[in-house]
């Protein structure tokens, strides 16, 4: 039995199913972790969530915004722009089925030492306490009233996180830092920043390198942020390398860190 990460998938079904050749992936006896971002940008969003579904519980996957932008998307909260490629989702017979199973993945995945989540933790928060945020939008997302929170996420304030906000903005601020999340400060501020690292705004850094973060503990897999690549260490694996923007699709084997990359395809 081995455990690999997936990276950033975003549509490209056909790297995805060259990536599972390479590393001889048996369903029968092999877990799949997929770290957010299933969907848009690439070519195949709908036959890559038919198929991370057709797994069953082979597979976690997690939500990344471009999954929670695919859900909002869907409830008329958000207007396709002219990089999506999620049209193909929505206008799919079996769209409710595959909204309705999208609406229980969840924002995170905990087996130790590992928790992966899409793209990071603020540095005051615990791998434990990230686990309990994170089934808080759990909850609002697969309950009755998620559709007040895609609003919330996508049209409402950019609030920063505090543990006495009211409870939408509570929900909408741990969502933005797990699938949002690339710079901040040392205090938890988050910047829009998206290019490579050593060019964080001023008094911004890469949230796994903030001092004493209370993460450090634990081994947190991450993707979202393309401009910084792969990057395995001792307790972050960064595995987000761009397949959508024309490099690599990567799978780390957790077992022993081994690597398997496969090139982008325009197929």
């Amino acid at each position: 039995m081995a455990t690999y990460a997936i990276g950033d998938v975003q549509g490209c079904y056909d790297a995805l199913q060259r990536l599972l050749q390479q590393i001889h992936f048996d369903p029968k006896s092999d877990q799949l972790w997929l770290v957010g971002d299933l969907v848009n940008r690439g070519p195949d969003s709908l036959g890559t969530l038919r198929f991370i579904k057709s797994l069953g519980a082979t597979a976690y996957p997690i939500l990344g915004n471009h999954d929670l932008f695919l859900l909002a998307a869907a409830e008329g909260i958000v207007s396709l722009r002219p990089k999506d490629t999620i049209q193909d989702v929505l206008t799919a017979d079996d769209r409710a089925d595959l909204i309705e199973w999208l609406r229980h993945i969840p924002l995170h995945h905990r087996n130790r030492p590992f928790l992966m989540v899409h793209a990071g933790l603020l540095p005051q928060w615990t791998a434990d306490e990230t686990v309990g945020y994170a089934r808080e939008v759990e909850t609002m997302l697969s309950g009755s009233d998620y559709r007040t929170f895609l609003q919330q996420l996508f049209h409402g304030p950019t609030t920063p996180w505090s543990p006495s906000l009211n409870r939408m903005e509570r929900l909408t601020s741990i969502a933005r830092v797990l699938t949002r999340i690339r710079t901040c400060t040392q205090s938890g501020e988050l910047s829009s920043f998206s290019g490579p690292p050593e060019n964080s705004p001023a008094g911004h850094m890469p949230w796994f390198r903030t001092p004493d973060r209370r993460s450090a503990d634990a081994i947190i897999i991450t993707g979202h942020w393309a401009a910084l690549g792969l990057q395995l260490e001792d307790n972050h694996f960064a595995i987000d390398s761009g397949c959508v923007w024309g490099r690599q699709l990567t799978a780390v084997r957790l077992e022993d860190r081994a690597v398997f990359q496969v090139e982008y395809s325009e197929s």
